[in-house]
């Protein structure tokens, strides 16, 4: 989670509503749209009927108030609007006590297509679908609480749990493998990639495999992960997180499926 922004968070009003222009309503729409379409046979039926649940459409922008009234009367997490980025430890102090943070901005025309840092699209429609699901928002809880708990020597391979689950991860279903990690299921590009059979690598989930794969977050994603059940993320998370991080440190990481970032 890099710490620079090129945004700036918008703030709230005095009645906790945010503004955004017609502007920033029509990009929202144009997003929701295309997404819609192209995930109605790609993301997996828990994500789809998220999306139903908080009422999500292309008209505007939606408020957080909204958004979190919707998650409390489902699974009883929440969501707080915050800047951009936030330290690791915010991020997961927030995690903990059942809130999702929200980057509060909409992205520019110029990056409609793909912005490196959360927007309000990416948090919004990619993000809270989900935690209308009890097993998820109780692993994303979980989760939240572990990486509190661990500290920061943990929280760099923590970060890739989190990274390989809730935003780029894969499931298995009925109907085939379907995406549901926010950063795939938010962008165009990483749909279509996830969902290609050759285009990328697909591994079954395994802890200590993941916690020693490096990623990048500016390329679309080589290698995804592919869990059963949204209940086998809640019985992972209460394995020894600490012990497994120890020893996948003392392992080593494995080698990069990906050319280094130009500095």
């Amino acid at each position: 989670m890099p710490m620079e922004s090129s945004y700036t968070a918008k703030l709230p009003e005095p009645d906790g509503s945010y503004h955004y222009t017609p502007e920033e309503d029509a990009i929202w729409g144009e997003l929701y749209q295309r997404q819609m379409k192209l995930l109605a046979d790609k993301a997996c039926d828990e994500y789809l009927e998220g999306a139903r649940k908080l009422g999500l459409g292309p008209d505007r922008v939606p408020q957080l108030q909204e958004v979190n009234h919707r998650l409390q009367e489902t699974t009883g997490f929440g969501v707080e609007g915050v800047p951009a980025l936030i330290p690791p430890s915010r991020f997961y102090e927030l995690l903990s006590q059942g809130k999702f943070p929200l980057a509060t901005f909409m992205r520019r025309r110029e990056h409609i297509d793909y912005i490196e840092e959360p927007d309000i699209f990416h948090e919004v429609f990619g993000h809270c679908p989900l935690l209308t699901n009890q097993s998820y928002a109780n692993f994303v809880r979980r989760f939240g609480e572990k990486a509190v708990a661990l500290g920061k020597g943990y929280s760099w391979h923590m970060f890739r749990i989190f990274w390989f689950t809730v935003e780029f991860g894969l499931i298995n279903t009925p109907q085939g493998r379907r995406c549901y990690g926010a950063g795939i299921v938010s962008s165009p590009n990483e749909t279509r990639t996830a969902m290609e059979p050759s285009a990328s690598e697909f591994r079954p989930f395994d802890l200590m495999t993941v916690l020693r794969t490096p990623y990048r977050i500016d390329i679309v994603q080589p290698i995804y992960y592919v869990i059963d059940s949204f209940a086998q993320l809640e019985a992972i998370i209460e394995e020894d997180i600490g012990a497994r991080i120890t020893e996948a440190k003392a392992l080593g990481d494995f080698a990069p499926t990906f050319e280094a970032k130009a500095s």
